[in-house]
């Protein structure tokens, strides 16, 4: 028999399982004759021993989280870690930083000191953003109790030549899974589990080794075909892990729920030919993409709410299937159970696709907004319109819609003046709706902004200075980091979006102060009387304004509530002619009422009862 140990080590949110170890612990189950497996989700631990609170304002920052593991794994650079702590502003006050890896260390400690590492063959770490200093500070002690033991890293922060580097910079890991890990996984057990087995596995796709030939690209990967044939993961460990905390720890956790590999949205850029989001390097670890059938997520969901007692699911697809979608949630909602769900889409996604997530117990979405400015929206390649943004703004806004949580990137090399004018002009046709959280642009390993940064305006890319605060210089000069810096005009770009992020500061403060009591009404509603249509308009600081339109202005509004061109609304209405269509729409324009982009107008209100109607 081959004893295997899996290992998700701080900082993973902490209230739901690691679907990694639970996928592969699954997969090695089924497909590896007699094989032991424990997955050991250690940072559910870490979490209870520091407090959750503590734990999730930490594990939400990545250089808080890397810095506590590092100055365990590296003591004599305590002090220049703790200075790169102290200047972060979102660190937490209290407890101080030495206080903080007092507790760690001690709770780490134990973890390791209560297993014996030798009864095991293989040890595997799951190891994606900003986990990197936990793994390798685990894999240390366990390889000091274990010298003959096999480790094994991989995960999205191990991908390509990510991983390669980690090989050359840190002898306690002996093998890299770049790409998904299941195939490789399984072929190692089998390899560390066979009676005589030779000095090093049999070469793989995607499994990188000290002492390997080189021959296999580092770009390629091992993929199952389909992942309807995968197994259900198991998530046994972590609920019992769960159990044994002191009752007052005890929570209700989310599930993790996969429908899809990769992402669907790869079209090619227009402007620069690469392929998908600029921005984005969330599928360096997959090729394609593929995703289960209807029939299995929906048995999957009833599944896991049975077996677990829990209704809280996130999927974590880096985007959601759109095809069947609506059929799907329909299935979902058939289920009869009060789920909570959450996921993430893009924002392109029809207002029938919204309605049946949110009677399936979709709870809240994140949308890819990314930009109010379609100039910069085409840069960063989302193929989408600020039109389509502000649609899907709108609807979310309803009642019995999903809650809408999106960013709105700021800072993307190559952006201009142009892109913040007319994101400034944007934004106040948005203020009705939930704010967009202002994220600075921040550069990945493997986005296409990282593979062609020339297209860009960006000279040189590099580790991103802060990792040299983790890292002693011998190790940094072979690492290759998933935050990557560069050479630009970052200065220029801080300066020229302030406005913006000024702006957004005062949306935020207006939305909240509408939105105090329990139950207040949305910004901009409406009351459609049938034959006439009152326009409820709340302002912040100031008396509400209601609007009534009539007749024909009311049948206008109604069928814009979706993206409309001239053309459409003339043919609709032509006995009305476009001499007295464009003035009534222009006038809806001006007092924010309705948005026009090119010829194509939005009606900006949401129905103050009931779900968004869509009409013909």
């Amino acid at each position: 028999m081959v004893s295997v140990a899996l290992l998700s080590t701080p900082w993973p949110l902490f209230n739901r399982p690691s679907i990694q170890l639970g996928a592969l612990k699954a997969f090695l189950r089924r497909e590896v004759r007699g094989i032991f497996v424990d997955a050991h989700h250690v940072y559910l631990g870490i979490a209870g021993t520091l407090g959750y609170d503590l734990y999730n304002r930490i594990s939400v920052r990545t250089w808080l989280s890397e810095a506590v593991y590092g100055a365990l794994l590296y003591p004599e650079r305590q002090d220049i870690i703790s200075r790169l702590w102290h200047k972060r502003p979102s660190r937490p006050r209290k407890p101080g930083f030495d206080e903080i890896c007092r507790v760690v260390r001690e709770a780490s400690k134990a973890f390791i000191a209560g297993r014996d590492w030798k009864a095991y063959q293989l040890v595997g770490f799951s190891v994606c953003f900003g986990q990197l200093t936990s793994a390798l500070y685990f894999a240390r002690k366990i390889r000091e109790r274990a010298p003959s033991l096999k480790i094994v890293f991989g995960g999205s922060s191990c991908a390509g030549d990510l991983g390669r580097s980690f090989l050359r910079a840190f002898p306690d890991i002996d093998f890299i899974i770049s790409g998904e890990g299941e195939e490789p996984l399984a072929h190692l057990a089998r390899w560390v589990a066979s009676p005589g087995a030779s000095d090093l596995p049999a070469p793989m796709a995607g499994l990188f080794f000290s002492g390997d030939d080189g021959s296999i690209p580092s770009e390629k990967s091992s993929q199952v075909p389909g992942l309807d044939d995968l197994p259900l993961p198991d998530y046994e460990d972590y609920f019992r892990q769960l159990d044994s905390l002191a009752p007052r720890k005890h929570f209700f956790p989310e599930i993790p729920v996969e429908i899809s590999r990769g992402c669907w949205w790869r079209k090619p850029s227009p402007l620069y030919h690469h392929r998908g989001c600029a921005f984005c390097n969330l599928n360096l670890q997959w090729k394609g993409y593929r995703a289960k059938s209807r029939k299995r997520i929906i048995s999957e969901l009833k599944t896991f709410a049975e077996r677990y007692r829990v209704l809280s699911v996130s999927f974590m697809d880096n985007l959601l299937p759109m095809d069947q979608s609506v059929t799907l949630f329909q299935g979902i909602a058939q289920l009869g159970k009060d789920l909570r769900l959450f996921g993430e889409i893009r924002g392109t996604a029809s207002l029938a696709e919204l309605a049946a997530m949110g009677s399936a117990g979709m709870a809240e979405v994140q949308v890819g907004i990314e930009a109010l400015s379609t100039g910069l929206l085409r840069k960063i390649n989302k193929g989408t319109t600020v039109i389509e943004n502000l649609e899907m703004m709108r609807n979310c806004e309803a009642s019995d819609m999903p809650t809408l949580l999106a960013n709105l990137i700021t800072q993307f090399p190559g952006s201009d003046e142009k892109d913040v004018e007319e994101t400034l002009i944007n934004l106040a046709f948005a203020r009705p709706f939930r704010p967009l959280k202002v994220v600075p642009f921040w550069l990945g390993y493997g986005s296409p902004v990282w593979n062609a940064p020339a297209r860009f305006g960006i000279k040189k890319v590099y580790n991103h200075p802060l990792y040299s605060r983790l890292f002693p210089p011998q190790v940094m000069g072979t690492l290759l980091l998933m935050i990557q810096d560069y050479r630009g005009s970052l200065k220029a770009q801080d300066r020229l979006w302030q406005p913006v992020k000024k702006a957004v500061k005062a949306w935020e403060k207006a939305y909240s102060g509408l939105h105090r009591g329990a139950k207040s009404r949305p910004i901009l509603s409406y009351s459609d009387g049938g034959d006439f249509l009152i326009i409820s308009e709340r302002r912040y600081a100031s008396e509400d304004m209601n609007h009534r339109l009539k007749g024909s202005s009311r049948e206008i509004y109604l069928f814009c509530e979706h993206a409309r061109s001239t053309a459409e609304i003339v043919g609709r209405f032509g006995g009305l002619g476009e001499e007295k269509v464009l003035p009534f729409l222009n006038m809806m324009v001006e007092k924010k009422l309705m948005f026009r982009e090119g010829e194509r107008y939005l009606s900006l209100a949401v129905p103050l009862r009931g779900y968004m109607r869509r009409r013909a």
